[in-house]
This record gives structure tokens, sequence and C-alpha cells, in this order.
């Protein structure tokens, strides 16, 4: 079960450098997870100010 960062993403970027394996990148007006890389750990829904990193 991989994270899927919501439409509520403020596209701040602080998902992004806390995630231990590099899967979170910028999109197109919002950060997106790489599911196959996703480890699972919660570090990008822990620093999220508008807890747009969800579990899916």
């Amino acid at each position: 079960m991989a994270y899927k960062i919501l439409d509520t993403c403020v596209n701040c970027g602080a998902c992004e450098a806390e995630c231990p394996v590099s899967c979170i990148s910028a999109g197109d007006g919002i950060y997106v997870i790489d599911e196959a890389a996703c480890i699972d750990c919660g570090a990008c829904a822990s620093v999220c100010p508008v807890e747009a990193p969800q579990a899916q």
C-alpha cells in the first residue's frame, strides 16, 4: 500500500525533502508519489502542513 498526494497539496515541497527513498517529485501543480517506489513509511505525511499525503 502506497501513499498518494491529494489535490489539497499546496506545492510546498516539504514531503519531497523528507522522503527516504526519493519517490516524490513535482507534478503539475502538486507533488506526486511513485507508488511502485513508495515504502509506506509515512514520513511525507508527518511533515505536510495540509495533510495531503494519505495512505491508500
